[in-house]
Order: C-alpha cells, then structure tokens, then sequence
C-alpha cells in the first residue's frame, strides 16, 4: 500500500513539475524568432476567451487555453483594453498581455493643414475613417458640445479646429480627435496670451473678443500660403479697419455661400461677390461674424503683430504671393499686370510658393 501511495506521491509530484515546466515555458516563449510586426485588434466589449482565440488563430500565441488560464491566474481578465496593438511570433504571452491590457494602443499621425475649413475637416475624418462628414458638422454646430470645451455660445467650432499633426488612435471617436484640435488650440491660445496684452494695449480701439481675433486670423491665414507675407497681410486688413473700408476679401464670400448652398463653391462669381450674406465683406463693414478657417499660430500672431505699413491691396503674383500697393492706382497697375496679361498667369500657380526657398528668421 505504501508503495502505491509513493508511486502516485511520485507521479502527482512529477506531474505537477512538468506542467509547471510546461507553463513557464509557455509563458517566457514566444511562437518563432519572427519579429514581424502583426497589428492585432482588440474590439470594444471583447472578452478575453475571444481573444485568446484569435491570438491563437493569428500565430501569436501556441494556446488559447493556456493563455486564458495564465491571464485569470494573473487577475488581468477585467484589465483587457479595446485597441489596435503591435505585437509579434517572438513575442511571449507575458509580454502580449502586458500590451493588451496596457490601452496603449497603435498611434496614427492625423494632419490637420492651416486654413482648412469645418467641409474639408469633416471630409477629412471621413476619408480616414472617422465617421461621416455630416456626423462631423452636427458635432461641429452641437451648442452644448461647443459650450463644454469653450465656454461661449458659438455658431460652430470654426476657427478652433487648430492646425496640427495629432495622435489618434485607430479606435479614437470623431468627438475624441475633435476634442483634441479645439484643446490644442486652448492651449496655443494661452501660449500668446502676452501678445495677445500687448495687442490690447497697441490697438486699444479694436476692443476684439477671442471669436473676434480669431476671425481675422483666419482670414490673414486664407489669403496667403507664404508665411512670410502673413504680417504683411495682416497690415493691409488693419490699415482698411482703420480706414473704415470694406475688407473686400474673396475667401470671405466664398465662405458666406458655402454656408448657404451647404458646400465649398470651386470659384467665385461676380454674382456671389454682390450677394449679400453675413459673411460678404464686399458688401459688409468690419468683420464676418464668424471664422472662416482654421487659422495656425503663425496667422494669429500675424493678427496680434502687423508689420507697419501704408498698404491698402495686394493682388496675387499667381504663384502663392502678392503685390502690395499703397493706392488704388498702383494696385490697378498691378492687376493689369500679374492678372489681366496672360502671359503674367501662363504656366504659374499657387503650387510654385513650394518649390521656393524660404527664408529664414
């Protein structure tokens, strides 16, 4: 009896050395030495046997089973993490729970350019996969949305889409990346709050809201793609403001009839420049009640830092930059010039500020 009992002493104990050999190999040992990155979803709402499962399915793991036991073993079953991760064979199951239940899912750049408005924003989120465009405009107009992240009672988020290159993730919301731009720009905005004193104190009959200054922003960031030329810009609306002229400013008009056709136009008319919108700075003194992009840093600073000039028009050169005059003479001369010759336009394009220099500061 005794010997019975020593040799099921013996097999228990062998036993239980092999499977804790087996386990632990398990666990250290990844499927191959391939280290080619294989991007593994975990979705919302999943649980861990269904992952498991697909782990094993994708060659990631040996056993489903096994990685099920070791993951409740481990207490990390509630600790799973809706994501896209970047795993690979060589990996260890370890080392794959560790990822999965960390939340720190794959990272994706989303470009946001200077001067996009709230059509090419919402087309954008669209084309990656974020949503429809219109789910994106009714977040864009959503008042109490606009309320929770700015505390006014806005139109909509023009102007406060900042420009920039984000971090998004592949399970990220419209409203998640949407909530990203307009607090970069909160935080952007706080980062030139002395120039934004010095303006005040510079221009102390502007008497400009935030929506204020961002609107001439985005109207300095929608007339020129040449850094360079933003504070010369920016001097030319300020010197007409001061004047009590008309802005006379295309983009502003384009904007007033996309909002009323419900699209961008491709190009302006004579009848869209004496169409009376809200908007039309032909037609209207000051400024549009709202932005009509999204301008960058560089175009507010712009806004806030003018160069001191006398210059009232700029006509563009047909390839990103402008000719400013100080009369309507000039500027006449200057239209005949770069836009009336044919030869002027011929061949040119907006494309071409690309291909040059920059200068540097």
């Amino acid at each position: 009896m005794k010997t019975i009992l020593s040799a099921t002493a013996i097999f228990v104990v062998s036993l239980s050395i092999a499977l804790a050999f087996f386990s632990y190999q398990f666990i250290r040992t990844g499927v191959s030495h391939d280290n080619t990155e294989i991007l593994f979803d975990v979705n919302p709402g999943q649980s861990m046997p269904a992952v498991a499962q697909n782990l094993e399915s994708a060659k990631l793991i040996k056993s489903g089973k096994l990685f099920q036991w070791y993951s409740r073993y481990r207490g990390m079953n509630p600790k799973l993490k809706r994501g896209e991760y970047a795993l690979n064979a060589a990996m260890t199951p370890d080392e794959i729970l560790a990822v999965i239940t960390s939340g720190k899912s794959v990272a994706r750049n989303f470009t946001v350019a200077e001067g996009l408005n709230m059509w090419d924003i919402a087309d954008l989120l669209e084309k990656n996969n974020y949503g429809t465009k219109q789910e994106a405009f009714a977040l864009f107009r959503d008042k109490e949305f606009i309320q929770s992240l700015l505390g006014e009672n806005l139109d909509s988020l023009e102007g406060y889409l900042f420009p920039e290159t984000y971090k998004v993730t592949k399970f990220d919301s419209q409203k998640d990346i949407i909530t990203q731009m307009v607090r970069r720009f909160l935080s952007v905005y706080a980062e030139i709050q002395p120039q934004i004193e010095t303006f005040k104190l510079t221009y102390p009959q502007r008497k400009w809201s935030r929506n204020q200054l961002v609107t001439f922003a985005s109207i300095v960031e929608k007339e020129t793609g040449a850094k360079e030329e933003r504070p010369l810009v920016s001097s030319v609306f300020h010197n007409r403001l001061e004047k009590n002229m008309r802005l006379q400013t295309d983009p502003t008009v384009l904007y007033g009839v996309a909002l009323a056709r419900g699209q961008m136009p491709k190009n302006i008319t004579r009848n869209d420049l004496l169409s009376p919108t809200r908007h039309n700075t032909y037609t209207n003194y000051g400024l549009p009640p709202t932005p009509i992009s999204n301008p960058g840093k560089e175009a507010l600073l712009a806004a806030l830092n003018p160069v001191s000039s006398k210059y009232l028009y700029f006509v563009s050169h047909n390839d990103g930059t402008h000719q400013f005059s100080e009369s309507l003479d000039a500027h006449n001369a200057a239209v005949k010039t770069f836009q009336v010759d044919p030869k002027a336009r011929s061949g040119k394009s907006w494309r071409d500020l690309k291909k040059k220099p920059t200068s540097k500061n």
